[in-house]
């Protein structure tokens, strides 16, 4: 065998080493970020999944927005990408408790009884003003002392929480995309699904509560978000309780002073 030839065999077997070296390295990163994500959401290859739908509050029958479709899809899309299957429930059919299987909750407290129920038990640190009627204050959050208030259409809000109960391992976890208006849920499943290899890095199993603010949507639709903060210990901490109302305040001493005066010039008149 020549020198050429030898060397060309060589360069052939070279090229196809490092090309299986290669192809071994991207398979074996592109598995543990799958690990990672599946870990992050709770979602083994074919384990099952319930994915709440809220109803759309501004009509009479049951609906739901198209905002809310669409977070549904992006949501999917994640759950598809973790091999795991997914159950759909409506906000008034999910009869069953969290930690079993991993939940992705959509919708506020206006839409979706199932959101209420995990905000009262997970956090009893938010208030949201579900008042239908206009003011400044619909739709608002209360998070600890903070007071967050929309503007239609220029700025608005929107929680993005993941919540474990119990201290067991294999809690899988609850995701809630909480927001003042449809289109901000959109928000929050389209910052989950772009940032979640940062919040898992971040946050790994743990529970979080992010607050972000969505961005003049009439213009920008869901796309343009920022994250106003990490608000999970005051989403956890219960509020304090109202103040008590005042008892009413004991008769000063000096009101009875007339009525003494008058006594006394009673039984003078009568002496």
């Amino acid at each position: 065998m020549s020198d050429d030839v030898r060397n060309i065999v060589l360069g052939v077997v070279a090229s196809g080493l490092f090309a299986a070296l290669g192809w071994i390295a991207r398979t074996s990163l592109w598995k543990r970020r799958l690990r990672r994500k599946q870990a992050f959401f709770g979602l083994p290859e074919n384990s099952e999944s319930l994915l709440v739908v809220n109803r759309d509050p501004a009509t009479a029958e049951p609906a739901v927005h198209r905002f809310d479709v669409f977070s549904l899809l992006e949501l999917s899309a994640l759950i598809k990408d973790c091999g795991a299957h997914v159950q759909v429930v409506t906000q008034d059919a999910a009869h069953q408790g969290f930690g079993e299987r991993t939940e992705f909750c959509v919708g506020g407290p206006a839409s979706n009884r199932r959101m209420v129920a995990h905000m009262k038990a997970m956090l009893p640190g938010v208030r949201i003003n579900v008042d239908p009627e206009p003011g400044p204050d619909r739709g608002a959050f209360r998070i600890g002392t903070e007071l967050y208030r929309m503007e239609p259409g220029v700025t608005e809000y929107v929680l993005l929480a993941r919540l474990t109960a119990g201290e067991r391992r294999d809690t899988r976890p609850v995701f809630l995309f909480c927001g003042q208006r449809a289109i901000t849920n959109q928000a929050a499943t389209r910052y989950l699904a772009r940032n979640h290899e940062q919040l898992a890095r971040k946050h790994g199993s743990n529970s979080f509560v992010l607050l972000l603010k969505v961005i003049n949507s009439q213009a920008y639709g869901p796309d343009v978000v920022d994250l106003v903060g990490d608000v999970t210990r005051a989403a956890q901490t219960p509020l304090p309780a109202p103040a008590a109302a005042s008892t009413p305040s004991a008769e000063p001493p000096s009101a009875s002073a007339p009525a003494a005066s008058r006594g006394a010039r009673r039984k003078e008149q009568k002496s």
